[in-house]
């Protein structure tokens, strides 16, 4: 599997990953080696990867409690204790191994301890392979308010491992499977169209697709580094996806939606305001929220979640000058970024989406 290789960062492939990770770890001479982990990737993944390292450096594991609910700025306080506490330095490399939440705290806590030291990213699951750890987007949540600290600092190296995804459970896999039918969405519709008939597909064809997804997103982040244009097309769906992730995360009345889970909401969503604003095709509409409404489970929106999930839109990070910005689609791998959405019509598609029946 061809590696990528460009001025922001480098993405390697299983042995070469760690061929590359250990010749790094030995032409950078660190003063010693920190891998952040959390309770579940200490105990399923830890051993695996160190087995593959090639050092007589110094390594210290600092263990974090795993869940969304542990992205915050005290999580982070205590691992910079502990990178004091541990002599952690400038020449010091942090390892990133974990899924979209340690990859983005871990990066975080990297890009600001001393001033910035090396980070690596390893990601243990289908969501941070292709997306959280690809790009340099670091950050914590701020409450229930998503990513809203952080900077954007690219990783020294990202090491994808596809045997890690053997340790996931069903619903991990479909909540990083919400960002390749994303990708495609934006992208490419023959790619969309693939992810489709993903049940029928082997091994061999899931790593591939998983390559496919961070080539796009890596095409994307190198023609808008900082955000200022057509990377903004990434965050499809997750305008009302983070708000309703948000929302369900704190009312004790809901059960919790993994990111994914919360992200194929959102695209349904901003697909059906597509099609009244921009002339999305009906019967893409239509099939987009088909496979999707197959894929993830169907939740129940009341009357009630509306308005609270609304109120959470102008927090999004993509918003400028008091408004609300969508990014939405005029056919599939054609996206219009910066669209203003009246509220009436966000009503109306959470209406579309609780009424639908699939197609058996």
């Amino acid at each position: 599997m061809k590696s990528i290789i460009c001025d922001i960062h480098n993405i390697y492939f299983k042995s070469e990953g760690y061929k590359q990770l250990n010749a790094i770890i030995e032409s950078e001479n660190y003063s010693k080696i920190f891998l952040l982990v959390d309770t579940n990737t200490h105990q399923l993944c830890a051993g695996h990867f160190l087995g593959q390292l090639k050092t007589d450096i110094p390594i210290e594991i600092i263990e974090i409690e795993a869940g969304e609910v542990h992205k915050t700025i005290d999580t982070c306080v205590g691992v910079w204790n502990a990178l004091s506490e541990l002599d952690g330095d400038r020449k010091s490399l942090m390892i990133n191994l974990g899924g979209g939440v340690i990859t983005d705290l871990g990066g975080f806590v990297a890009s600001t301890f001393k001033r910035g030291i090396d980070y690596i990213n390893v990601p243990t699951t289908l969501l941070a392979m292709v997306d959280a750890s690809v790009g340099g987007k670091t950050g914590v949540d701020l409450g229930h308010l998503k990513n809203q600290i952080g900077v954007i600092h690219s990783s020294k190296l990202v090491l994808v491992d596809f045997s890690f995804i053997d340790f996931l459970p069903k619903d991990q896999m479909r909540s990083g499977l919400a960002e390749m039918l994303k990708h495609g969405l934006i992208v490419d519709e023959i790619y969309w169209r693939q992810l489709s008939h993903l049940p029928h597909l082997n091994l061999s064809d899931l790593e591939q697709l998983i390559y496919d997804s961070i080539v796009i997103k890596h095409n994307i982040v190198m023609e808008d580094p900082s955000e200022d244009g057509i990377r903004k097309a990434l965050n499809f769906g997750h305008t009302l996806g983070h708000a309703i992730e948000s929302y369900f995360l704190t009312h004790t009345n809901k059960t919790a939606l993994l990111h994914g889970e919360a992200i194929a909401i959102g695209m349904i969503l901003a697909t059906y305001i597509s099609f009244k604003l921009l002339n999305f095709p009906k019967n893409k509409l239509e099939e987009i929220t088909n496979v999707l409404q197959k894929t993830y489970p169907k939740v129940t929106f009341e009357p009630d979640d509306y308005t609270p999930i609304i109120s959470l839109l102008k927090f999004d990070k993509k918003n400028s000058h008091g408004n609300v910005n969508f990014v939405l689609l005029k056919d599939i791998g054609v996206t219009t970024i910066d669209c203003i959405v009246e509220n009436e019509l966000i009503l109306e598609a959470f209406n579309y989406y609780n009424t639908f029946q699939i197609a058996l």
